[in-house]
């Protein structure tokens, strides 16, 4: 589902480092072109998905459709789970606003079909 035309999109922060080691996402903030190791976070399965689906910049709409769609949850309670993960992340400088005009027409393209693709997989 694609983002609407004037909808914020959201994207990972261009200063962390992210693995998934052992089936959890780990998030190491970088300064200075060091690991700040002081500082490491540990997503659960929610947080994890909606990371994954940070890599290329989203909307609150489709981070809230990918949550319902993969956890079988009510459109309250995604949003619920999804606001408060963006507001955390914000709070701790892991995530950037990324105004649509910003993106190029790849990008685009290529977060739109993410989203068809996402969508003709659940059924």
């Amino acid at each position: 589902m694609p983002s609407e035309p004037d909808e914020q999109l959201f994207t990972r922060s261009g200063t962390v480092v992210s693995r998934v080691v052992a089936g959890e996402t780990l998030i190491v903030p970088v300064r200075g072109k060091v690991g700040d190791l002081a500082s490491i976070y540990r997503f659960n399965g929610t947080g994890s998905l909606i990371w994954q689906l940070l890599d290329t910049p989203r909307g609150l709409a489709d981070l809230i459709a990918a949550v319902q769609r993969e956890y079988a949850v009510g459109q309250e309670q995604a949003q619920k789970d999804v606001t408060q993960f963006l507001n955390d992340m914000f709070s701790v400088g892991l995530l950037e606003v990324c105004p649509r005009s910003t993106m190029s027409a790849t990008e685009m393209v290529a977060t739109e079909m993410t989203g068809v693709l996402a969508a003709a997989g659940s059924r």
